[in-house]
C-alpha cells in the first residue's frame, strides 16, 4: 500500500504538469498512467508526432512550390521507414526527457491502470501484472479523452485507420478517404496528401471545421481543393465493406444519392470524448455533466473535497495548453492559495497549410450571441512578408468592442498563424484596445505586422490598406 500527499492519475500534457508543479512545491507526489513515461496522447499518439510529420508535408509542399521560383527539386524520394523513424525520435527524445525531470523531481512513477475505490484511494493494476492501492489525500484527475468510434464503422479491416493508426504510417495509399472535416482529418489528411496520396474528405455539416471562423476556413477550403481529391460536404458514410487490398465505401450525397467508391484506406476521425469509463467515480461523489464531462469549479475542484479534474475530462476546450493551465491551478488551490481557472482567451490552432488559429470570440459567434461588435481585416495579399513567401492565403482580422474599443477576438488565418496568435492571446486577456496594437512597432518586414495593420485598418489609417477614416 502507497500513501502519497498528491496522487495524479495520467501523466499528458496536464497530468505531468500538475505532478511537477507540485513537486516543486514541496508535496510528495504520485504519478499513475500506463505509459512508460510521462507524456500522454499528445506526446505520444497526438499533437508532438502529428506536427512532426506536418513539418515533413510542409517541407514537400514547398519543394513543389519552388517550381514557380525557377527552383527545381524534382519529385521527393520518401523513404517511409526513416519518415516513421524521425517521427518516433521526436516522440521517445520528448517523452524521455519528461521521465528524466519526473526522477530529478523524485516523483513516484507508477506505470498502471488506476480505478477509485473511495473518495480517498486507488487501485492500481500494474502493467507488469500487479496490483498497488493508494491512499492519498488529494488527487488529480488528467486522463483525458479517447477517440470516439461508430459501431457500425467496427469493421475487421487493418486498412481501416483512427487518429493513432494513421500516425504509424503503414502505408502511402494511392487513394484515402477521410471521414470527418475536422481539425485531426484534415492534418492528417494533409501529410498523407503531401506524401502523394490523393486524399478525399467527406463532412455531415456544410463546411469543414465546424465551429471556426468562416472567413478563414475559406482560405484553407480553396488550397484543399487544390491539394485533395474531393471535398464531399452535406454527405455521410453510410458502409464500409472491407474488400482486396481496400474498403467499398457507401456514400450519400446531400440529394440523398447513394454511390460506392474504393480506397485504398479510411481514416475515421470523427471527435473525440472524455475518457471517464472504468475509472470508478461511482465509489467517490465527483458527478458528471449531460455531455460526460467531470464537473468542476473555478478551482478545478469536483464535487468530491478530495479530488480535482483537468483537462479534456474537465471540458471543452479540448486542448493541451488549456490542460497545463487547468494544472497549476488545481496544484495551487490544493497548497491552499486563491487562485481560479478563468482565462479572458484560449487559443486555439490548426495545423494545416494555411494554418488558422483564433482567440476570443469569433465574428461567426459575436453575431449569434448578439454581441455589439465591428470586425477589421487585413488580408496577407497586402503584406510585403507573404509577398516574399509568395503567400496571399491568408488573413488577420480582430473583433472589436466599437465603444470601448477593447479587443474581443483575433483570428489569423495563413503560414505561422499558430505562432502569431500568441500576441492576440496576450491583447485579449490585457484588456488591450485597437490603439495599444496600432501603437506597439512591429518590425518590418514580418507577418507579425499584420496584427498592426488590421488595428490600423480599425481606424481607417493602414498605409498598405484603403479604407475611408473613421469620423
Amino acid at each position: 500500500m502507497i500513501k502519497t500527499q498528491l496522487l495524479v492519475i495520467g501523466a499528458g500534457p496536464g497530468g505531468y504538469a500538475a505532478a511537477f508543479a507540485a513537486a516543486d512545491m514541496g508535496m510528495e507526489v504520485t504519478l499513475v498512467d500506463l505509459d512508460k513515461n510521462p507524456g500522454g496522447v499528445c506526446l505520444f499518439r497526438g499533437c508532438i508526432p502529428s506536427k512532426a510529420l506536418l513539418h515533413v508535408a510542409k517541407l514537400i509542399n514547398e519543394t513543389k512550390e519552388a517550381k514557380h521560383w525557377g527552383i527545381d527539386f524534382g519529385e521527393p524520394k520518401i523513404n517511409l521507414d526513416e519518415l516513421r523513424d524521425f517521427k518516433n525520435r521526436v516522440v521517445a527524445k520528448m517523452t524521455g526527457g519528461l521521465g528524466q525531470l519526473a526522477k530529478q523531481r523524485k516523483i513516484n512513477f507508477v506505470q498502471g491502470r488506476a480505478t477509485f475505490t473511495s473518495s480517498r484511494s486507488v487501485k492500481v493494476e500494474l502493467n507488469d501484472g500487479g496490483k498497488d492501492e493508494i491512499h492519498f489525500e488529494k488527487a488529480i484527475i488528467a486522463i483525458g479523452s479517447e477517440i470516439i468510434t461508430i459501431p457500425a464503422f467496427n469493421i475487421k479491416s487493418d486498412r481501416l485507420l483512427n487518429s493513432t493508426s494513421a500516425l504509424d504510417l503503414p502505408a502511402i495509399p494511392e487513394r484515402l478517404l477521410v471521414i470527418g472535416g475536422g481539425y485531426i482529418g484534415l492534418e492528417l489528411g494533409s501529410v498523407y496528401s503531401a506524401l502523394g496520396t490523393k486524399v478525399s474528405v467527406v463532412e455531415m455539416t456544410n463546411g469543414l471545421l465546424p465551429g471556426a471562423d468562416r472567413d478563414m476556413v475559406n482560405y484553407l477550403s480553396q488550397m484543399l481543393k487544390k491539394r485533395f481529391e474531393a471535398i464531399m460536404l452535406e454527405s455521410r458514410v453510410m458502409k464500409l465493406e472491407p474488400v482486396e487490398n481496400g474498403i467499398n465505401v457507401t456514400i450519400q450525397d446531400k440529394t440523398g444519392a447513394d454511390r460506392v467508391e474504393f480506397y485504398d484506406y479510411v481514416l475515421a476521425s470523427i471527435g473525440r470524448r472524455p475518457n471517464t469509463a472504468g475509472l470508478g467515480l461511482e465509489t467517490t461523489k465527483v458527478e458528471l455533466t449531460p455531455k460526460g464531462h467531470i464537473k468542476v469549479d473555478k478551482t478545478l475542484k469536483t464535487s468530491d473535497q478530495y479530488i480535482y479534474a483537468i483537462g479534456d475530462i474537465a471540458g471543452d476546450p479540448m486542448l493541451a495548453h488549456k490542460a497545463s493551465h487547468e494544472a497549476r491551478v488545481a496544484v495551487e488551490a490544493i497548497a491552499g492559495h486563491r487562485v481560479a481557472f478563468e482565462p479572458a482567451a484560449i487559443p486555439a490552432v490548426v495545423f494545416t497549410d494555411p494554418e488558422i488559429a483564433w482567440a476570443g470570440i469569433t465574428e461567426t459567434e459575436a453575431r449569434e450571441k448578439g454581441i455589439k461588435h465591428e470586425v477589421a481585416k487585413f488580408p496577407w495579399a497586402a503584406s510585403g512578408r507573404a509577398t516574399t513567401l509568395d503567400r496571399f492565403d491568408g488573413v488577420t482580422k480582430l473583433i472589436i468592442d466599437p465603444d470601448t474599443e477593447r479587443i474581443l477576438g483575433v483570428g489569423i488565418c495563413g503560414p505561422g498563424a499558430g505562432e502569431l496568435i500568441a500576441e492576440g492571446t496576450l491583447a485579449i486577456e490585457m484588456g488591450a484596445v485597437a490603439s495599444d496594437l496600432k501603437l506597439t512597432i512591429h518590425p518590418h518586414p514580418t507577418l507579425s505586422e499584420t496584427v498592426m495593420e488590421a488595428a490600423e485598418v480599425f481606424f481607417g489609417e493602414s498605409v498598405h490598406l484603403y479604407r475611408p477614416k473613421k469620423k
